[in-house]
């Protein structure tokens, strides 16, 4: 699910200072734990909440809020219940996902890292360059601890040579929403989506609706939003940056001027100039509400939106969904997990702390605690037995939308492609792309718009890489 990035500069310039002071070894962290035998990035044993004396306290810094954070204040007193007089969790909610890790970055310097910190799905890369976590392998290595529970797709994008770094949290995945009604009304098939761009094109033209020559209903529509073609590259089997999406070794380039993401921003261009879509602009927000008033018959967002898609179509259309699409019938490649995971911090912290954010990590990830957060949020749950709990079947019954996530799922191959690029300034990369296709939308050339737009990013990632490298 898409996080807004209004401060995506000033972001990337934080992340290289971080980076730098970590490298140089200036960060105001130590390199060995308070009150601890163990090294700052060592997983300890159970034993280490045994040697604790009183309780001990954990903090959390999430960025979830409203219906999500509800959730999360559950989850901390369901664990802080099932703990009491060991472990005591406090949460702390920290705003967006681009405030949660800019306030990182800034504790980071000052020494002084939460216990355990949510982090966007994009800003992987650093939290693992930062060197300032405990990877979760470590943990369950330690504890002879299955991982196996968890979906194979969702931790492969944690995951860097078969190692999971963090713990998947709130997951999302994307789709393609119908307006049912209007499908009927067109002589459509509802429940034969279109599969490809061109079918969503040939629909899209059935589904316009024009009256007096303004138009009333749009065939499509969707955000001008770099996580789009992240999604129809990985569809296609392509990786979105090189050395095999910065998993073989650091990404040193971004894919999306090849190809794949020319064609992305080609048929951008085509449904705009056809009048098939409206130009909405990069805020998902106004994408979202185009659809919810039923202004348009199809459109692209993740499985984070469908709760409110369904409320806010109450009484006045019926929500299906569908599969998100392939570039082309031809395509055999899968979509990519969105969302963010748990990281559990190291330096500066006890070992009775690291254990203790460990068994929290746990706790959350356990197929009760993943089925109360999918069925309190309607984030997929990471836990693949979260799905057999009883109250998670019922709530996927009275929603069967939300079936469309678990078999896609299920049905994409784990691969270097549907894993998802792993790149120090991702933010930056995907600011880039979302203005190469709107230049593309408003009519350059979709070429040379995402041309320039991949050559714009290309400093800043050898930056960044200089500053990981010294």
């Amino acid at each position: 699910m898409r996080s807004v990035l209004p401060r995506r500069t000033a972001a990337a310039a934080s992340l290289l200072a971080v980076l730098a002071l970590v490298a140089a070894g200036c960060s105001g962290n130590s390199s060995s734990d308070k009150g601890s035998g163990s090294g700052a990035q060592d997983a300890p044993d159970a034993t280490a909440l045994d040697k604790a004396s009183g309780v001990t306290k954990i903090t959390f810094w999430h960025g979830m809020k409203g219906a999500n954070g509800a959730a999360v204040d559950k989850l901390v007193k369901a664990f802080n219940a099932a703990n009491a007089g060991k472990i005591e969790v406090t949460a702390v909610f920290q705003g967006d996902y681009d405030d949660t890790i800019t306030k990182y970055k800034t504790s980071v310097q000052q020494g002084n890292t939460p216990s355990v910190v949510q982090i966007y799905d994009i800003g992987s890369r650093f939290m693992i360059d930062s060197k300032q976590t405990v990877p979760v392998q470590k943990f369950a290595d330690k504890d002879g601890y299955s991982l196996d529970s968890i979906e194979p797709n969702i931790a492969n994008y944690y995951s860097i040579d078969g190692a999971l770094n963090s713990m998947p949290f709130n997951t999302s995945m994307p789709l393609l929403y119908i307006n049912k009604e209007a499908f009927v009304k067109a002589g459509l098939d509802p429940a034969k989506p279109p599969t490809t761009l061109d079918e969503i094109m040939a629909d899209a033209k059935k589904l316009t609706v024009k009256q007096g020559g303004k138009t009333v209903q749009y065939g499509f529509n969707a955000a001008i939003y770099g996580w789009f073609i992240e999604q129809l590259i990985a569809q296609s089997g392509t990786t979105y940056c090189d050395n095999d999406n910065g998993r073989k070794d650091l990404a040193t380039k971004v894919n999306f001027a090849d190809e794949q993401g020319v064609k992305v921003a080609t048929w951008y261009q085509q449904m705009f100039k056809q009048g098939l879509m409206p130009n909405t602009g990069k805020k998902t927000d106004d994408a979202q509400a185009v659809f919810k008033s039923g202004t348009s018959a199809m459109h692209l967002e993740s499985t984070g939106a469908l709760k409110g898609y369904l409320d806010a179509a109450k009484g006045k259309f019926t929500v299906v969904t569908a599969p998100f699409p392939h570039l082309t019938s031809a395509d055999s490649g899968g979509p990519i997990i969105g969302g963010a995971s748990l990281w559990i911090d190291g330096p500066g912290h006890s070992d009775a702390e690291k254990r203790a954010s460990w068994e929290f990590v746990k706790f959350a990830s356990s197929p009760e605690q993943q089925a109360a957060w999918h069925t309190g949020t309607g984030y997929f749950p990471i836990n693949s037995k979260a799905l057999d709990v009883p109250a998670d079947k019922a709530w996927v019954a009275q929603y069967p939308q939300f079936t469309t996530a678990i078999t896609q799922l299920h049905a994409t191959k784990p691969t270097n492609a549907s894993s998802g690029c792993i790149l120090g300034v991702m933010p930056q990369a995907r600011k880039a792309s979302e203005d190469g296709l709107e230049k593309a939308v408003l009519g350059t050339d979709p070429a040379t718009a995402m041309k320039a737009a991949a050559d714009s990013i290309k400093p800043q990632i050898d930056q960044y890489n200089k500053t990981v490298k010294k």
